[in-house]
């Protein structure tokens, strides 16, 4: 499955140097004035995932292969929007298009500036408080006004569009109350997928700060917690300044680098595993001798669910997964070796998917 988070906020924040340095190249504009990102700037990027490489060795050793299989990890779409205004949901600064295309993703990551360069322009930015009441104050209003345009199902209607219908009105309710939407029913989250209402999406926040506050991390997310009245584990903290210094070194060097700062992890990895949690999601494995895989599904996914991200016919012709936990395919040695110890399970189409499971499906014709 696709994963599209779309990277926004004020001009001028870190948003296009932040898509840069996940992207590891300079694909988007990083210039220091407003409206430098015009057209929308989309790349796919890698989730790091530490339990592929060690999948490739085990089967390059249990198959005898002079290589390792190729190594494919999960993938995360990022997209980065130019930065919004205070009039934006009205078309200042070229808002409706930048808005059309956050409608599409599937969260949103909202960039704030928490650093002090001062040879960098404020464009609107006051705080990262008040930077988020900007942005989400248009997205508040594009929806308001898209729900104002439905019209009041008439005549003889049905149970369902009447519900619809209340739905609607209750979205209106909340927004105009100044709260984005927290859609909890099924039906909820449909109206608001068919309406592709922004502020329903799921968000995660990445504070941008200068580099000697990254070793502060954990105390500035649980600042920024309370200050922005949503749940810590939603946020990261990221020197955009640093990660765009880590692009451009060698993975060696990268590792280096990041010890020096106390770092364990890279922002695309922190970004990564914040998005997959606030989305819900997890990854399952494959590994073979063409290739060792990550891929991405919801979290309560079934075995047969899982079988048609790898392919839609594998769903409809699904007999069974093979099934081995990532921890007993290391340590007792892949394949042959869970067979013959009875590690190996096998599952039905409603198996219930777990993070890190070693799935073979097997598939009727």
């Amino acid at each position: 499955m696709s994963l599209q988070i779309g990277i926004v906020g004020l001009p001028n924040v870190g948003k296009s140097t932040l898509f840069n340095a996940l992207l590891k190249k300079q694909v988007a504009l990083a210039a220091n004035y407003p409206f430098a990102t015009i057209e929308p700037n989309v790349g796919v990027v890698e989730v790091p995932d530490q339990r592929l490489p060690q999948l490739a060795e085990l089967i390059k050793t249990t198959e005898k292969m002079p290589i390792l299989p190729p190594i494919k990890y999960a993938l995360v779409e990022f997209v980065d929007i130019a930065g919004l205004v205070a009039g934006a949901s009205k078309g200042e600064g070229l808002g409706n298009k930048f808005l059309a295309n956050i409608r599409q993703t599937d969260a949103i990551c909202h960039v704030l500036r928490n650093f002090s360069d001062a040879n960098v322009l404020r464009e609107s930015s006051v705080n990262p408080e008040e930077d988020l009441a900007i942005v989400r104050t248009e997205l508040q209003l594009a929806d308001l006004e898209t729900l104002q345009k439905q019209q009041q199902p008439k005549g003889s209607v049905s149970k369902n569009e009447k519900a619809k219908w209340e739905i609607i009105q209750s979205f209106m309710a909340t927004i105009e109350q100044g709260k984005n939407l927290n859609c909890q029913s099924a039906l909820e989250q449909l109206v608001a997928k068919e309406l592709c209402l922004l502020t329903a999406k799921k968000e995660i926040f990445a504070i941008n700060v200068d580099e000697q506050d990254l070793a502060q991390a954990d105390e500035i997310r649980a600042k920024f917690a309370s200050k922005l009245k949503v749940q810590k584990k939603q946020i990261v903290v990221i020197s955009a300044k640093i990660e765009s210094e880590l692009a451009s070194l060698v993975q060696a060097d990268q590792e280096l680098y990041m010890q020096e700062l106390g770092l364990k992890e890279s922002g695309l990895a922190r970004l990564a595993a914040v998005a997959y949690q606030t989305l819900s999601l997890q990854s399952f494995l494959t590994a073979g001798t063409i290739e060792v895989k990550a891929w991405t599904i919801q979290k309560g996914a079934t075995a047969q669910a899982a079988a048609g991200v790898i392919h839609t016919d594998f769903s409809k012709k699904f007999i069974s997964a093979k099934v081995v936990t990532f921890a007993d395919f290391i340590n007792f040695g892949g394949w042959a070796a869970c067979k013959e110890l009875g590690k190996i399970r096998q599952e039905g189409r409603d198996y219930l998917m777990q993070d890190g499971d070693v799935v073979e499906f097997m598939i009727g014709k």
